[in-house]
């Protein structure tokens, strides 16, 4: 193969690898991250005790209690005396070890819920994916009891639904997710093959890697920036009754394994390029010292001066 076909070639390589590589680990988070119920329960625990969540929770709670007592009973007249009891209690079971129990068992079962409806398991095709919060509002009544508030006992634990997913986008977010699941796998593995065969094809293999490594970076930071301006437009896009800073919370904690991910491509980039530019500066100072050495020992030794004879005397 003719040398500067070799060199194109080894630069669409290249330029193919660095392109694939922010791709890839979105891909690879998305598939084996959020794909996995067992790690998406565990990245949602601590948000059981963020302060911002579990004021969205008593809110939420709270007025769906009040709406069913409203529509069940007449006690009109007692909401505003009712409601901040009610709001109080939710506000202390969730931080209680059962709300964090809960909390758990309901994104595992949401969780579960969509997966099935994504991997077209069970019945939910025509119809939407829903988590039922009537196991929250009965341990909830349960401690307005306790604390002896008015009409407690009469509170009813219906199965309020809370759609996950909507039926009609069930048929393209299936497609999507299993475009995800490929590329989760593909894209990082064709990511490295080409950056293999790009340097084994390259002229001059330093300034291959050199290229690989600081596209990585580049790629690592170019995704830390589209995850920031995919949070700022999801906050905007958020209805008026959501709560920003638990869906905030929420966005981070569903996100910390890709932003450290992008922190590693970035710092393994710069690394990578910096050793392999620090080689190339020392193998180009090795022939330079030592052909000053060289031409050190080949120069004549000054002369000596030369004692005067008797006979010049």
């Amino acid at each position: 193969m003719p040398p500067h076909l070799r060199s194109g070639l080894s630069a669409v390589l290249i330029a193919l690898s660095c392109l694939l590589m922010p791709f890839g680990a979105l891909s690879a988070w998305a598939a084996y991250g959020l794909a996995d119920t067992g790690r998406y329960v565990t990245t949602m625990a601590p948000l059981a005790g963020d302060p911002d969540v579990r004021d969205a929770i008593a809110d939420t709670v709270g007025a769906g209690i009040m709406h069913e007592i409203g529509h069940e009973l007449d006690v009109r007249p007692m909401r505003g005396t009712v409601a901040p009891f009610v709001h109080d209690a939710v506000r202390s079971f969730t931080q209680t070890a059962a709300f964090r129990t809960a909390w758990n068992e309901g994104n595992r079962a949401a969780h579960d819920a969509v997966l099935r409806a994504l991997r077209d398991e069970g019945d939910e095709r025509d119809h939407p994916v829903t988590v039922d919060l009537a196991p929250i509002t009965a341990q909830v009544k349960r401690q307005l009891v306790q604390d002896h508030v008015p009409l407690a006992d009469r509170i009813p634990v219906e199965h309020t639904e809370v759609a996950l997913l909507p039926a009609q986008e069930l048929s393209r977010l299936r497609k999507g997710f299993r475009v995800l699941e490929i590329a989760g796998f593909w894209l990082p593995v064709a990511a490295v093959a080409f950056a293999v065969a790009g340097i084994a094809l390259a002229a001059c293999r330093r300034r291959a890697v050199t290229a690989i490594a600081l596209g990585t970076a580049l790629g690592g930071a170019l995704l830390a920036l589209a995850l920031a301006v995919g949070r700022s437009l999801t906050l905007a896009d958020l209805p008026d009754e959501v709560s920003q800073p638990a869906a905030g919370a929420v966005y981070d904690a569903l996100t910390a394994t890709l932003r450290t991910a992008c922190w590693l491509l970035m710092a393994l980039g710069l690394t990578v390029a910096a050793l392999t530019w620090l080689t190339g500066l020392s193998g180009r100072l090795g022939p330079f010292r030592l052909g000053r050495r060289r031409r050190a020992s080949a120069a004549p030794a000054p002369a000596q001066a030369q004692q005067p004879t008797r006979a010049q005397v």
